[in-house]
């Protein structure tokens, strides 16, 4: 009798434990299937939305040569304006995300794509040194929280074990506009010369800012602010997604800006993501430069060769989003990364006078800064939720940006002193080592331990 209720008690749990099973598997089914669903609906256009946002801070390295010819520009005062690009982003930067959280991201993105867009073109106007520092500060306000207002509402529609591959995606946006960017910028500055008595330069900025307008149009009518507004979901798709976020949401402690600010390693992200900036900003405003000093004149020849970095940040952003996803060990992947760029900061300087090993170490600076990005943003999330989320991830991408005023800056002034970007190059290298030591020793447990993830 008691083996008898025995094995009938063992058969009961069995077939409790493998319906469980059953159905653990069904739901991941379901839920992997509405988050392709969502993606194929968002991100195609999120992702062009980003490229241009991501060419509208590379086009400027493009055109510095003539820039600087024309409206006679020094290395620092080029660095300035690249610069006071960034300094109206950061000074708008949280007052934006904050408005976003509170008209909704679909408005707020549209206002900026096409207040940006009309600020960039406006750029063919320029005509002197101070029209120049009073646009791109100007370019910088108009776009400010364009990023993190879209990493924001990412939160809102992919649950966390899917947000290292969609951010990875996102991001891969932003390595196309180095890649198709590049190449593209090289050949409207020579091949749009003198067309209607305009520079090539003037071009290239009508070319990256007029078509913003219309992709915010796309926005406003295409977007959806909340997962209940998708009419392209069903109602039992709405609610397997809502459930899933919410239900990783409610241990997040940042549900408010102040609490996010008082939440432990909050600021040390806004640190870490400024060391990561100033590697960014070294590579997206000075690579051009980098590859002209090495004995390459040819606008179109220095475009493809500029497209080498992004095209190998592409891949390894795609690499690292998915083994990320399935380790759940985020910082150590941006710790990795952050080593790999280092290396091909010091590499840069030693090799910037031979074409070929300039472009290797070019590829590996690529490869690891680029792909660092989007590996990093995998991070705040877990910290924050709600308003929280919105400001916070403001905050700290504002915090990042001012890397992006000390880069060029620090370049530029370094070059004009001696002559050379080779000490700049090794001065971002040595910082790239030091936000790798802050990733692996700085970061309270939470953000360095697995994620407890369902594959």
């Amino acid at each position: 009798m008691h083996q008898w209720a025995r094995r009938l008690l063992e058969t009961l749990v069995n077939e409790i434990t493998s319906s469980t099973l059953r159905e653990t598997r069904l739901a991941d089914a379901n839920e992997s299937h509405v988050v392709r669903k969502v993606a194929w609906r968002i991100m195609p256009l999120v992702m062009v939305c980003y490229l241009f946002a991501f060419f509208d801070r590379i086009n400027i390295s493009f055109a510095k040569f003539a820039l600087q010819s024309d409206l006679g520009l020094s290395n620092t005062a080029y660095g300035l304006g690249a610069g006071l690009f960034v300094v109206g982003y950061v000074l708008f930067e949280v007052p934006s995300n904050l408005m976003l959280y509170k008209v909704g991201a679909r408005r707020w993105i549209a206002r900026i794509m096409i207040s940006w867009g009309i600020a960039t073109a406006l750029m063919a106007l320029v005509h002197n040194e101070w029209q120049f520092y009073t646009l791109r500060f100007l370019i910088g306000a108009m776009e400010a929280g364009f990023a993190p207002g879209v990493l924001f509402y990412l939160t809102l529609w992919f649950p966390v074990d899917y947000r290292g591959r969609i951010t990875s995606l996102l991001f891969l946006a932003s390595a196309f506009a180095g890649i198709v960017g590049a190449p593209v910028a090289g050949l409207v500055l020579s091949g749009m010369e003198g067309v209607l008595s305009m520079r090539g330069w003037h071009w290239l900025f009508l070319v990256g800012g007029l078509p913003c307008v219309g992709l915010g149009y796309l926005v406003l009518n295409m977007l959806k602010d909340r997962v209940e507004d998708a009419a392209w979901l069903t109602c039992s798709e709405q609610a397997l997604l809502s459930q899933r976020i919410a239900e990783q949401n409610k241990d997040i402690c940042g549900h408010s800006l102040l609490e996010a600010l008082k939440t432990p390693g909050f600021l040390t992200l806004g640190l870490i993501y400024f060391l990561i900036q100033v590697s960014s900003y070294g590579l997206n405003f000075w690579a051009p430069q980098l590859i002209r000093s090495s004995g390459i004149v040819n606008p179109t020849t220095i475009g493809f060769l500029t497209a080498v970095p992004y095209l190998c940040g592409a891949a390894t952003m795609v690499l690292v989003g998915r083994l990320s996803d399935a380790s759940g060990h985020r910082s150590r992947f941006v710790v990795a990364l952050m080593f790999l760029a280092a290396i091909g900061f010091f590499a840069a300087g030693i090799f910037d006078k031979h074409v070929s090993f300039l472009i290797a170490a070019l590829a590996i600076m690529g490869a690891g800064t680029i792909a660092s990005i989007p590996a990093f943003w995998a991070l705040p999330p877990k910290l924050v939720t709600g308003v929280g989320a919105a400001g916070g991830i403001a905050l700290i991408n504002t915090l990042g940006q001012l890397g992006g005023i000390v880069s060029p800056v620090m370049v530029g002034r370094i070059k004009d002193v001696t002559g050379s970007t080779t000490p700049a190059l090794y001065v971002i290298g040595c910082l790239s080592l030091l936000c790798a030591a802050i990733l692996m020793y700085g970061l309270p447990a939470r953000l360095r331990v697995k994620e407890g993830q369902r594959l």
